[in-house]
């Protein structure tokens, strides 16, 4: 960052301050332009409805930024400095936007909330000046004229509400922004609507909002690791706001083998992961499916079905279906599935099993975390699920049991 330079006994120049906030300016614009590049940027600047409810909406505080140039008109008596930079105006306070409804019964209106970084002169007054024919006395504005000046070279953002083509409702459409501002919210309104709610109030897809923050960043290396094998709640430790959750429904369990059919392999259960928002404190409860069970020998009942796994209403992933019985070629039991992550798997087939002159059960389906349970080759030898979430493997052909699917498990990284 530059620096002026001053001498004692010599005589202060006003370029001496103003060089000092350019300087200062340039470098807070450096350092933006290497932490948030060069493209629009908005921090803060909430939109919600007044209170009490109005017509209207209020923008709170925050800050733009965007590419500019150092300085596109003088500022004071240092010229205009045409170089791009990255600066940042900033609101400490909030603006209110008058909105209106449409007047035909059944229209629309959406309006976008835009803004735009702007600079401008303000805050005029007339100054002294110092008096060389009588010191004591100085002259009111310069050379005496009593002329006010600005005294204030402000950096802020503006905002306003541009109102869309009122419509059909149902078929009105967000206008496009003005040149050289940008869309940050819609809000709608309907024909016969008195005040503005929040749930008419949406966040622009394409608002340029900051994602993340340092702390929410340093957070996301998920440096923890917590594994459920059993129903549990999981308590946000502090300075947490973003979880990695991956989990798997319980195995289903294998059919038995009988005189005449050997018995098919159980399915796995499904599979989720997903990256969720979270908030210190709160309680999410774990629930860890519990594996379908084996059979034993000639029962005649087929694998008993996995359980489901869940981490509260953000994810979710079913068990696998036991392995099924049948007169000829008894079918695997099916894998469950998952819902609610990013990542949604299906859990593996249970294998089929043969008639009891060929002998051979069905393994069990294969999950996410590995393999299921092998087919039983003879009474005793029950092979259960492997991995967590495998089905367990089927009967042999005779008088042999099957073995259980594996449990579910649920694994939360923060």
């Amino acid at each position: 960052m530059d620096r002026q330079i001053v001498y004692p006994g010599a005589i202060p120049l006003d370029t001496d301050l103003l060089n000092l906030q350019r300087n200062v300016m340039v470098a807070f614009g450096a350092l933006t332009s290497a932490t948030l590049g060069v493209n629009v940027v908005a921090d803060g600047l909430a939109c919600s409805p007044t209170s009490p409810a109005s017509l209207s909406v209020v923008v709170g505080p925050g800050s733009l930024t965007s590419l500019e140039v150092i300085d596109a008109n003088a500022f004071g008596s240092l010229a205009a400095n045409s170089a791009p930079l990255v600066k940042m105006g900033v609101n400490t306070g909030s603006t209110t936007l008058a909105l209106a409804v449409p007047t035909t019964p059944g229209y629309a209106v959406t309006y976008l909330i835009e803004a735009s970084l702007v600079e401008t002169d303000s805050n005029a007054a007339v100054l002294p000046y110092y008096n060389a024919a009588n010191p004591s006395v100085p002259f009111s504005g310069p050379a005496g004229a009593g002329t006010a000046q600005p005294t204030q070279l402000r950096q802020y953002v503006a905002l306003q509400a541009k109102a869309g083509v009122a419509a059909t409702a149902g078929s009105q459409v967000v206008p496009s922004a003005d040149g050289g501002w940008t869309g940050l919210y819609s809000v709608t309104l309907t024909y016969g609507q008195t005040t503005v709610a929040g749930s008419n109030i949406v966040v622009l897809p394409t608002a340029p909002f900051i994602g993340l923050k340092l702390p929410q960043i340093s957070n996301i290396q998920f440096n923890n690791m917590i594994s459920y094998t059993a129903n549990g709640n999981f308590t946000v430790p502090d300075g947490t706001s973003q979880v990695r959750v991956r989990l798997v429904g319980a195995g289903g369990g294998g059919a038995p083998g009988s005189a005449t059919q050997a018995g098919s392999g159980g399915g796995a259960g499904g599979y989720s992961e997903g990256v969720y928002n979270v908030v210190p404190g709160q309680v999410v409860a774990v629930t860890v499916g519990v594996a379908g069970a084996g059979q034993a020998a000639s029962s005649g009942v087929g694998g008993g079905w996995g359980a489901a796994s869940s981490f509260g209403s953000y994810c979710s992933a079913t068990g696998g279906n036991g392995g099924s019985l049948g007169a000829n070629v008894s079918p695997g039991g099916s894998g469950g599935g998952g819902t609610g992550g990013q990542i949604n798997l299906l859990g593996g087939l249970g294998g089929d099993a043969m008639p009891a002159g060929i002998g051979w059960g069905g393994c069990g389906g294969a999950s996410y975390f590995g393999g299921g349970g092998r087919s039983a080759t003879a009474a005793g030898s029950v092979q259960a699920g492997q991995a967590p979430g495998s089905g367990g493997g089927g009967g042999y052909g005779g008088a042999c049991a099957s073995g259980a699917g594996a449990g579910g498990l649920v694994i939360v990284e923060y």
